[in-house]
Order: C-alpha cells, then structure tokens, then sequence
C-alpha cells in the first residue's frame, strides 16, 4: 500500500479527532522511524511518551511473541491467577515507592486516574476532588472533568460535579481548599501537556503533609512522568513523598497500551471485592511486555542515560536562548521531558512544521511551546542530530 492510498482510507473512515500531518509511518527502529516510501525521519516525541525504550525494540517484540504463543487472556479474566501478571508485580514492586503495596492493572493513564479517583471517594466517603489549572488528567468524562484546562472540559458540559481547581505551586490556594469534603488532591508531579511546569519540592513535600492532616488522600498522577522519564523511575518516590495512590501508564509498557496504579496499604485495607473491575485487568501479553520494558529500564540503568543526555539538551537549548533571545523565552524540563516556549504560538507553529519538513517529530504544545521526549535511551550521536535539525529549522524562521 502506498501513502496516498493509507491517506484516503484513514481520512475516509476515521472519526475526525486529529488533524492529521500528511506522513504515513510504515515502521521504526530506536528514535528513527520511516514512511512508506522509505523517507526515515526522528522521532522526538516518543509516540507521545509512551515508546521510551525506542520503536521495534528487540525485548518487546520477544516478550509479544514469547507471551501470545501461551496466552493472551486469562479465562475468568482477573478471577485467574497470571504468571505474566505475578513476574510483572513481583519486578514493579522493587521499582515502586517501598510504601506502596498494591496494584490494578488498566488499559490506560485516563483509566487509572478514573479509578483512582473514584476509589479515593469510596475510602473517604467524601465527594470533592481538587485539581490543579493547567492539568492533564484523561478523557473520560471524568478525568475530563478533572482536567484544568477549558479546551478540554467546557465542550463536553454537563460536566461530572466536585471538581475544584486551585494555582499549580500555589500553596495558599490549595491551603484555602482543603476541607472536610475533599477526598483527593490529583497532581502531576510536572505538568506534561500543560506545558512542562515544574514546582518547588517545597510544594509537593507540604502538599502530602496538607492532605493528610485533612484526611485527604495525595494522588499522584506519574503517567507521563514514571518509568524514568524525568530521571529517577517516579518523581515522587524519588523525593520521599508518600501518596496515598500513584498512577501510571505511557512507558510502562514501551508503547504496549497498558496502564495501571498503586495504592498503599492503608487504603487497600479499606477496600473491598467489586469494588474496581475490569475485562483486561493486566492481561497476560500486556503484563509480559511490561515487565519486559521494566527490565530493561533497571538492567540498562537507563535513569543515569536520561539524566546524561537531559543535560546535554538543556546545555545545547540554553545556547538558542542566548542566540535568539526576542524568539526562545524559556526552555525548562527535568530529564527527557522537555520544553522551549517561544515568544508567540505563531512562531512556535513554523518552528514545528519546519522541523517536520526537515524530516523531525516534535510537539507543539499550548500554543507557543515545542515538548521534546524522546527515547529514554537515545545516545548522544541521535540527540545532536536531532538537535541539530531543529537549531537550522530555528535559525530559519527566526535567525
């Protein structure tokens, strides 16, 4: 099949939700992936965090195979026990905050922060949830809801009711929130589709201790920042701070679509059978190619890559700033979650169609920004050529 004919059928029959780059990608080795002609490009999305350990990745693909020639799903579903699913827990709980015991599997980030919050409610026998504006949370009607961002919530009114929403990084406010109705305070350690803000530790630390001493539960949104994406393998664990449930998806599974989250003991001692459900449940091919990725992180020590090549991204980027200071206002990100924000969206918009034209993956991301997450495991001769592709597609439409 050529592009044009994948074009037609795709622009024929699929629900009108994306507006679509006009590239049809065949197949992908590590950061580079090609069309169907054969023009390779570089991937610095990573298929929106979630193919961390590179396209076609070679343990993946043996964990597929391995995992569909025994089983794909259990009979009884979750009523069975797994191999796949118990190796999977087994290696997840050396990687997970030690105080975190439990886990659900799901089929999505949006899926995991929905019953997150709908568990939070049950053990707390309260109704509100505070988020925080600018949030990314999913796009089930509830996560929806939960989202502070506008674009994402007012379209799809009525809306799911006790959501509040308070300043990221703003302590009085969420001080000021917090009563006897809320049962969770939902927060993404660094805002990823927000735009890559980062708070004060400062903030995190108090908002645990804020929560507890309301009898509030912390969830901890890590869908886009777990399994090393910022450096440590979840940012929260790493700073010692003890949520009540932690969220996960994107790279657990290197592009395998699975999800799940963590709860700690206190909670799971509150809750019951039916209380949460599900068909998947951490199906036994998801479960293997999660634990294949896993391993994979810890064997390869992939956290010392991202914060290596984190840096060398800043330093190359923090260069563009001071050569092109009207266009470049600020570029922030821990690890490989990255951003530039540029002066206006409009520049922002010709910077990434340049960088496509170039034969680069980028992400524009409220308005005048570009994300950058590549592969946690990309090696030094990969960024610089990436880089460098975009530093001509700036010097281009801004120089």
């Amino acid at each position: 099949m050529s592009s044009e004919t994948t074009f037609k059928i795709e622009d024929q029959y699929m629900a009108p939700f994306f507006v679509k780059q006009k590239i049809s990608i065949e197949k992908g080795d590590g950061v580079f992936v090609w069309d169907e002609e054969g023009t390779r490009y570089i991937d610095f999305t990573s298929g929106w965090g979630v193919t961390c350990i590179g396209h076609a990745q070679p343990v993946i693909t043996e964990a597929l195979l391995s995992q569909s020639k025994k089983i794909l799903q259990n009979p009884n579903s979750g009523l069975t026990y797994s191999p796949a699913r118990a190796a999977l827990l087994s290696i997840l709980m050396k990687v997970m905050p030690s105080h975190l015991t439990h886990v659900f599997f799901s089929n999505s980030g949006a899926e995991a922060n929905d019953a997150a919050i709908k568990l939070a409610r049950k053990v707390t026998s309260r109704l509100d949830v505070i988020s925080t504006h600018q949030s990314f949370h999913g796009r089930t009607i509830s996560t929806a809801s939960a989202t502070g961002q506008a674009s994402h919530r007012e379209k799809f009114n009525p809306l799911m009711p006790n959501y509040r929403f308070v300043t990221y990084g703003d302590l009085d406010d969420l001080k000021q929130a917090l009563d006897e109705n809320v049962a969770a305070f939902i927060i993404e350690p660094i805002q990823g589709e927000g735009g890559v803000h980062i708070p004060s530790d400062k903030y995190l630390k108090e908002a645990e201790r804020l929560c507890s001493q309301n009898g509030t539960l912390l969830i901890a949104d890590e869908v886009q920042t777990g399994f090393c994406r910022t450096g440590p393998m979840f940012v929260t664990g790493a700073m010692g701070i003890k949520v009540d449930f932690l969220t996960m998806a994107k790279g657990i599974a290197g592009g395998f679509p699975f999800g799940g989250f963590a709860m700690s003991q206190k909670v799971a001692s509150m809750l019951e059978i039916g209380d949460h459900g599900g068909t998947y449940c951490g199906n036994p091919l998801g479960c293997a190619v999660a634990h294949a990725v896993i391993k994979y992180l810890v064997d390869n020590d992939v956290s010392a890559n991202v914060e290596h090549m984190g840096r060398l991204f800043m330093e190359t980027m923090g260069q563009w700033k001071e050569t092109y200071p009207a266009a470049i206002k600020e570029i922030r990100g821990k690890g490989l979650l990255l951003l530039i924000e540029f002066a206006d969206s409009d520049m922002a918009t010709r910077v990434s169609d340049e960088c496509l034209a170039r034969r680069l993956f980028v992400r524009q991301t409220q308005g005048n920004g570009i994300r950058l997450f590549p592969a946690l495991n990309i090696q030094e001769d990969e960024l610089r050529e990436g880089l460098g592709i975009m530093q001509a597609a700036i010097e281009k439409i801004v120089g």
